[in-house]
């Protein structure tokens, strides 16, 4: 099949999970012998056309606006020129779309040149803001409303999502189909190189933490849904447990929210327990993987959760909250500890869980490199995406 993919963001532009998503399923699909015509977003420096690992990518310039909606509405227009030329050039077998923000060209296309279109819907803005309470969110609700309508099938990164579509968007479960997210084999070859370069472990220990301090992390953007204030919460019952041999490190950028949970930190008295360190880049964050002890990640809204997938890679005992796709991906007590979402006790006894039980905690480490090759490998990943494909093209 010839495919036509529409995305907002693809490295080197990264806004979200949708970039990384794009990057790594699209080349497995190549590998199964399909053709990626990938539409984005310009970025400076990079070529306007090129093939990157087999995919066709066109980036269309967007001039700035600091009106988002209006940047918004400008992208789709200059997407849809160009992809009219583009198909009275090459002819497509179908189209697929990423989230709203490619509504209005995704849908003009399937309806003008009547192509098939599969959409993902990566999220919803029911699920991020646990409903819609104003204008602003009622926009992005009724374009996910009207994307999902004008696609033959659907595809969701959980079981969770799928109810999640049927309940905020009324899509009905039987057009939607779930695919996982996965974790590339080079993704995951660069965090596995990470523990064996020759580096001082015991120097870079000593930015962050005491020699007899356990490590415990969270990796993500900062903002409210990823419920880093129930894990500042859960801190002093993880300090007591371990007679004050622990430090909190906070890595992820979200700056009006960032001062909000350092005021949180100073008032719970464990200020000088944490340390947040804005944005990580890659090499750095699994450099520092490799003397971290545990991952935290207490969501209060999480789709999937590929950070988790990450810490699976990087031999990291892992502890989540039992929201959205995350008890999906993490299985408690066979990959990982799975708490009970805003509740600060939980999510405290299940950190405490993992420091105090290493065998415990190797044997979790172990589960998960299976899963990652089981479950969540993009070659696997893309075959069942491919398999969504070919129902519309039937």
């Amino acid at each position: 099949m010839r495919i036509l993919a529409l995305a907002w963001e693809f490295p080197p532009r990264i806004v979200g999970g949708i970039s990384r998503h794009v990057a790594e399923l699209y080349p497995e699909i190549v590998k199964l012998g399909h053709e990626v015509h990938l539409i984005t977003v310009a970025v400076a420096d990079e070529p306007l056309e090129e093939i990157v690992d087999g995919i066709y990518v066109y980036r269309v310039p967007v001039s700035p606006d600091n009106d988002f909606f209006k940047w918004i509405v400008q992208m789709n227009e200059n997407m849809l020129r160009f992809a009219r030329l583009l198909l009275l050039e090459k002819s497509m077998d179908l189209i697929h779309a990423h989230d709203w923000l490619v509504e209005e060209t995704a849908i003009a296309l399937t309806t003008e040149f009547q192509i098939p279109l599969v959409t993902t819907i990566h999220a919803t803005e029911y699920g991020r803001c646990h409903g819609i309470h104003n204008d602003t969110q009622n926009y992005i609700h009724q374009k996910e409303i009207r994307l999902t309508q004008a696609s033959q099938r659907v595809i969701v990164c959980s079981e969770y999502m799928r109810d999640e579509l049927k309940r905020a968007l009324d899509c009905p479960p039987e057009k939607t189909d779930v695919v996982y997210n996965g974790l590339s084999v080079e993704r995951w070859q660069k965090i596995t190189d990470a523990h064996h370069l020759d580096f001082d472990r015991s120097a870079l220990k000593d930015q962050y933490a005491s020699p007899d301090e356990a490590i415990i992390y969270y990796v993500g953007r900062i903002t409210y849904e990823k419920g880093i204030y129930v894990l500042l919460n859960a801190m002093p019952k993880v300090i007591a447990a371990t007679n004050d041999r622990v430090r909190l490190v906070i890595i992820g950028t979200g700056d009006a929210y960032s001062i909000l949970l350092q005021r949180q930190a100073w008032d719970l008295g464990i200020y000088h327990k944490v340390l947040f360190t804005g944005f990580m880049a890659d090499a750095d964050f699994w450099k520092f993987q490799t003397i971290a002890t545990c991952a935290v990640f207490p969501s209060l809204y999480e789709p999937f959760g590929i950070v988790a997938l990450e810490s699976f890679a990087a031999e990291i005992p892992t502890v989540v909250s039992d929201t959205g796709g995350l008890p999906e991906v993490v299985r408690n007590g066979v990959t990982g500890v799975v708490t009970r979402a805003n509740d600060t006790n939980s999510l405290a006894d299940g950190i405490i869980e993992i420091l105090r039980n290493q065998e415990y905690a190797k044997t979790l480490v172990n589960n998960a490199q299976t899963e990652l090759k089981e479950r969540f490998a993009w070659d696997k990943l893309a075959q069942q995406t491919e398999d969504v494909f070919f129902k519309v093209k039937q």
